[in-house]
């Protein structure tokens, strides 16, 4: 029951959305298109009126930033010998397309037509290639797989690096193909990533989806508030719950309320609202009203090894980042002619290759970098080298998150359970193999490769020595998983429609049933497109 504490909020509403992320900012956007609805967009988060949200590098000031990032953890990981780590997920208008690595990645065709075949009619990659190109605004220009005049630019990097050219020689001297494109369908091959950029600035998805949608009199976008949980009354779900300013709101929705909260945020709200497993609701204190099994369950990620390589005889962004001259130079390329460091995403160089010839289809990806640091949020190293990070594109473990109590600023305890299958263990010594194959080959003798971490391996098992410098490349998608009816673990049906509650929905990646080929937030936004298209239907 609502208590008296909570005060009714103003204007009237068919669509609640909540999370102003890479979905909720798309589907904000399509479903405010039809000026007889009113669309209100909750958001945890700030506005994006930060300097660093729209520099491309500013990546490395918004990660473990609580400006912008949940600060998340993850538990203690077996597979990764024991320990924690940092789970950035944004919380600022853009979601975690404000912070991210700004990679155009679609994955696969083979992935969505899994989906499709898995019982999902209308999931396949035929059916999902025309809204790719319907949201995009790509610059290689109109194609059978590219699209133009879409919210969602696409562009090349503006900056290049001598040793990324040669890792690209590297990589074709072991049988890897150059690709100048990685998102027709089949992504195998070496090439630059595509960035989701204009003109040297991020383009994020409220940048593209939101800001331009924000005009319209029928969309209200509120920020700074926290879902507590979704109301139900006979089965449907009527609105919600929400504190703002140290207030508690309740709001209705006349016709759906649509969770956007992502792999971590959806889960939680369905969980405090009494929909998930019975167990995980007990133990928080929840009045259990929709049993699911599948809420919170599913958990996957792109677990990356990222290798660390000394270099000499060519720059890297190591040294420039430390010379007084570098930064200043850095600084006016930026100014003038927005191009050069400022503008880099995370990874420059892109590789889709194959752990060992039993592979139907590339199941390794390569992050390369002309940098390195322990980890995000902390200093470059003051040595000149590089980052060749190598993950498993589709691992076979799985992992979770609950709540712990039905406050909603009681952290989730998330658990990625990363390396608990021997699969995902063999593939991960496999992809340090193969990196170590890709850094001896003759096209990088001139720069001398001296492998820094891992080190030298001494005869150990690979396996564990993936777990020693294994991180999350975060994609955590699955969370909320769709599935056809007879799956007992499926969350919402392929119209994205909670299992047992009328009137909800959930748009973003948690309800991926197994994570795509590559980064997920351009998935993420198709899936969004496609989803309010359902709606308006």
């Amino acid at each position: 029951m609502i208590g008296s504490s909570v005060r009714s909020f103003s204007g009237d509403y068919d669509y609640v959305v909540v999370g102003a992320g890479s979905a909720g900012c798309v589907v904000a956007n399509r479903l405010s298109a039809n000026p007889a609805k009113k669309v209100l967009l909750l958001e945890a988060g700030g506005q994006d009126n930060w300097i660093w949200f729209h520099i491309p590098v500013g990546y490395l000031y918004a990660i473990g930033n609580p400006r912008c990032d949940w600060m998340f953890e993850t538990t203690p990981q077996p597979g990764l010998n024991g320990r924690t780590l940092a789970y950035p997920r944004g919380k600022v208008v853009g979601g975690s397309s404000a912070i991210n690595a700004m990679i155009s990645m679609r994955g696969q065709a083979a992935d969505y037509d899994a989906w499709r075949d898995s019982g999902l009619p209308g999931w396949g990659w035929e059916d999902v290639l025309p809204v790719f190109r319907q949201i995009e605004d790509h610059f290689l220009g109109e194609s059978s797989v590219h699209g133009i005049g879409g919210e969602w630019r696409v562009e090349p990097p503006r900056v290049k690096w001598e040793i990324l050219d040669a890792i690209r020689e590297a990589a074709q001297q072991i049988g890897i193909p150059k690709t100048p494109d990685f998102n027709t369908g089949d992504n195998e091959g070496s090439g630059y990533f595509h960035v989701n950029q204009k003109a040297g600035r991020r383009w994020s998805a409220a940048r593209g989806f939101l800001k331009p949608a924000l005009k319209r009199n029928n969309l209200r976008l509120e920020t700074g508030t926290l879902v507590e949980t979704v109301t139900l009354d006979c089965g449907r779900a009527t609105g919600l719950i929400f504190r703002q300013h140290g207030q508690r709101f309740t709001v209705k929705a006349r016709a759906e309320v649509i969770l956007c909260a992502g792999a971590i945020g959806s889960p939680q709200i369905l969980q405090r609202s009494g929909i998930g497993p019975s167990s995980v609701l007990a133990q928080a204190g929840v009045e259990p009203r929709v049993v699911l099994p599948g809420v919170g369950a599913n958990l996957q990620d792109h677990l990356q090894q990222r290798a660390v390589y000394k270099v000499s005889g060519t720059p890297t962004l190591n040294q420039t980042y430390y010379s007084v001259l570098g930064k200043a130079t850095m600084g006016l390329d930026y100014a003038f002619r927005r191009r050069g460091p400022l503008t880099m995403a995370p990874s420059q160089l892109g590789i889709f290759a194959r752990s060992d010839k039993s592979q139907a289809r590339a199941n390794i990806q390569f992050h390369v970098q002309p940098l390195s640091l322990d980890r995000f949020g902390q200093p470059l190293h003051r040595y000149s080298a590089i980052t060749v990070a190598a993950c498993n594109l589709r691992p076979t473990s799985r992992g979770s998150v609950r709540i712990t109590a039905a406050d909603p600023y009681a952290a989730p305890v998330i658990d990625p359970n990363y390396l608990d299958t021997d699969e995902d263990r063999r593939i991960a010594a496999d992809a340090i193999r193969l990196t170590r194959h890709l850094m001896q080959q003759s096209a990088l003798n001139r720069f001398k490769p001296q492998e820094a971490v891992p080190g030298e391996s001494d005869g150990r098992d690979l396996s564990l020595i993936a777990g020693e410098i294994g991180t999350t490349i975060f994609h955590p998608v699955g969370t909320a998983k769709m599935g056809r009816t007879s799956d007992p673990m499926a969350v919402v049906n392929a119209q994205l429609r909670v299992r047992g509650v009328e009137g909800l929905r959930v748009i973003d990646a948690s309800v991926m049933p197994q994570i795509t080929s590559g980064n997920t937030n351009t998935p993420t936004i198709m899936i969004a497109a496609r989803a309010a298209s359902m709606i308006r239907d």
